[in-house]
């Protein structure tokens, strides 16, 4: 099991100063809104690849002093199984630098992939509650965690495609159209999304497995995951190669009507994803708040088994508020689903007795007064 034992924090959000050990599969943080829950789910967010549960830019994320962002840092020491290693990210305490630094057992490091190599987590906030009556652009992020814990390379070629999408963007709203440039940003464009679309579907297809196996009728509805995407549907039918010379093409005609229209019609920014309530076989953006809720739940639980089995160890769960909306018999169910699986759970709520289920599994935890204090303790972390 990959496990965080330790969290250092330093100036980051409300936190001053904390260091915590988690001796436990399963940590259960209970708090009053404003004590600081969710800030510590986005710092053990932040220890992997991407900006975090929040996606927030780096001046959001030091503590601020009479107005003033401090520098700060977040440190995590893990156990795998392949031993024990120590990542640390923060701004940089000069301010030479904008970019968030990052080091692997105190080296710098230059790539965020060598992070995905080693840990990945995915979350449920309760920004996630309106998933699927939201944009495309939120369940697009939320596959793309998924994804990117399957396989770590998907990371670099969405942000690829996207690099290349942004720098066509520019020179057809300034009228630059030098045909040899254009070529070859959208030849990057099509193989980044051709790649890009490959480990999307390869995802969808390896969980609707993974949930159909798990689907035994249990408080979790049984789900499907659909991939809503055009290059993705063409890779069921053609070779990689045609696809990527199909979009190329399909690039190069369009670029007079994107110009005008100030983005690209095609690409891997087009994706889309919902999910299908099995039983009732109903979209999610039908179903009630409860049961979107319980379908994401069952695509976590469903991951975290296939991470685990294809990559030896599974991604860390963080769960904030997961208890929202779920009745009683279904947060028991997920309790019981968390202490079953080959995953750390780290799950936050302002009530502690909705954890009481976990007395005996999980460790305990109360957020108050920027501090962590372990159950039945009355001192300061």
């Amino acid at each position: 099991m990959l496990r965080l034992t330790r969290l250092r924090l330093t100036d980051f959000r409300s936190w001053a100063a904390l260091e915590a050990r988690f001796d436990a599969p399963v940590v259960a943080i209970a708090g009053e809104n404003g004590a600081g829950k969710t800030n510590l789910l986005e710092a053990i967010s932040l220890l992997g690849p991407g900006r975090g549960l929040r996606g927030a830019r780096m001046a959001e994320l030091g503590r601020r002093v009479d107005g003033v962002a401090r520098p700060w840092a977040v440190a995590g020491r893990f156990t795998s199984p392949n031993g024990v290693f120590d990542i640390g990210t923060g701004s940089d305490p000069e301010g030479a630098s904008e970019r968030r630094a990052f080091r692997l057992d105190g080296q710098p490091v230059r790539v965020q992939a060598e992070l995905a190599d080693r840990v990945a987590a995915v979350w449920l906030t309760p920004q996630m509650d309106r998933l699927f009556q939201e944009g495309a652009a939120g369940r697009r992020r939320f596959l793309d965690r998924l994804a990117w814990a399957l396989e770590p390379a998907h990371a670099r070629d969405v942000a690829a495609h996207d690099n290349a999408m942004a720098q066509r963007n520019r020179l057809l709203a300034e009228g630059r159209a030098e045909p040899r440039w254009l070529a070859a940003l959208e030849d990057a464009m099509a193989r980044h999304a051709v790649a890009a679309a490959a480990t999307r579907r390869a995802l969808t297809l390896r969980l609707n497995a993974a949930m159909a196996a798990a689907a035994t009728g249990g408080a979790f509805p049984a789900a499907r995951m659909d991939l809503l995407c055009p290059i993705a549907a063409a890779l069921a039918d053609r070779p990689a190669l045609a696809v990527e010379d199909a979009l190329r093409e399909g690039l190069a005609a369009d670029r007079r009507r994107d110009a005008a229209a100030g983005g690209a019609a095609r690409g891997a920014h087009r994706a889309d994803m919902t999910l299908v309530h099995l039983p009732k076989d109903q979209p999610a953006e039908l179903c009630s708040t409860g049961e979107q809720k319980a379908l994401l739940v069952s695509v976590v639980l469903a991951h975290a088994a296939l991470i685990a089995y294809a990559r030896g160890f599974a991604p860390l769960l963080l769960l904030d508020e997961v208890a929202a909306h779920l009745d009683q018999a279904r947060r028991e169910a997920l309790f019981a689903a968390l202490a079953a699986l080959p995953a750390q759970s780290f799950l936050t709520g302002t009530e502690a007795e909705v954890f009481r289920p976990l007395a005996g599994i999980a460790a305990m935890f109360r957020a108050a007064d920027g501090k962590l204090i372990p159950e039945g303790e009355t001192g300061s972390r």
